[in-house]
C-alpha cells in the first residue's frame, strides 16, 4: 500500500472543504500532502501559465510519488506527465479538467461580447456574460486570476493525454456538471494504462458532496498501489 499522497486541488481559494476527506484518509494510515496552488490559495500578482504550474508541480512533488489532481489540479498533472511520464508512480485523476471541447455556447457568448463590448463595463452584463461561459468564478476573481484561468482553459487545446503512460486511476462523479462523465471516458480512452470508476452521487466536488465515499475510494486505490 502506498503511504503518502500528494494532492493538487482545483480552482479554489481555500482548501478548507478538503479537511474531512483528509482526516478520514489519515485515519487509514495515509499521509496526505496538500499542495496549495500559487495564485489561488496564496496571493500572487503573477499571471500563471500551464508551463509555470508544471514546473511548480515538478519541483514540489518528489519523483516516484503518488499524486491526485482534482479539476484544474488534474490538468496540471496531465501536462506534467505528458512531458515526464516517469515522474509519478501512480496518478489519480478526480473529476479532472484537461479535455478541450469546442463550445457553441462559448462561441455565442463571444459573439455577444463583441456586439455589446461597450456594455462589458456594466457589472450586471459581465455577470450574465460569464454565466453564459460557465465561468462563475471568473467574475469574482482579480484581473491576474482571470488571465490565469484563461491560460488554463486555452492550454487544453494542446494537451495530449495519450502521452501519459503513468498508471492512472480515474475517479469521477456521475452528477458532475462541470467536467461531465463523457470527459472521464475520453481520458480513459486516451490514457492506455488507466482504470475508470464512476460514483453515482458524486458532484464535481465529492470532498463536499461525499467526503466519506471519496476517502474510501482513494484509500482503496492507495491499497492497490505497491
Amino acid at each position: 500500500m502506498a503511504k503518502t499522497l500528494y494532492i493538487i486541488h482545483g480552482w479554489t481559494y481555500t482548501t478548507e472543504p478538503w479537511k474531512k476527506t483528509i482526516k478520514l484518509l489519515r485515519e487509514q494510515g495515509i499521509t496526505v500532502k496538500m499542495l496549495n496552488v500559487p495564485g489561488l490559495t496564496t496571493n500572487s500578482r503573477k499571471v500563471w501559465t500551464i508551463e509555470d504550474y508544471v514546473a511548480w508541480a515538478n519541483k514540489n512533488i518528489p519523483d516516484g510519488a503518488v499524486a491526485l489532481g482534482h479539476s484544474n489540479g488534474g490538468r496540471i498533472l496531465l501536462n506534467l506527465l505528458s512531458e515526464k511520464p516517469e515522474k509519478l508512480k501512480h496518478l489519480i485523476l478526480l473529476d479532472s479538467a484537461g479535455i478541450y471541447e469546442e463550445s457553441k455556447k462559448r462561441d455565442a457568448a463571444r459573439k455577444v461580447s463583441k456586439t455589446f463590448a461597450p456594455l462589458k463595463r456594466v457589472k450586471l452584463f459581465r455577470k450574465v456574460y460569464h454565466k453564459l461561459l460557465g465561468a462563475s468564478d471568473y467574475d469574482r476573481a482579480p484581473e491576474n486570476m482571470k488571465k490565469t484561468l484563461t491560460n488554463m482553459l486555452t492550454s487544453d487545446k494542446k494537451l495530449k493525454p495519450e502521452l501519459v503512460t503513468t498508471p492512472t486511476t480515474i475517479l469521477w462523479g456521475k452528477a458532475d456538471t462541470i467536467t461531465p462523465p463523457h470527459q472521464a471516458e475520453k481520458l480513459h480512452e486516451l490514457i492506455k494504462d488507466s482504470e475508470l470508476k464512476f460514483y453515482e452521487n458524486w458532484t464535481h466536488a465529492p470532498y463536499i458532496s461525499d467526503p466519506a465515499g471519496l476517502a474510501r475510494a482513494i484509500g482503496s486505490t492507495m491499497k492497490g498501489i505497491e
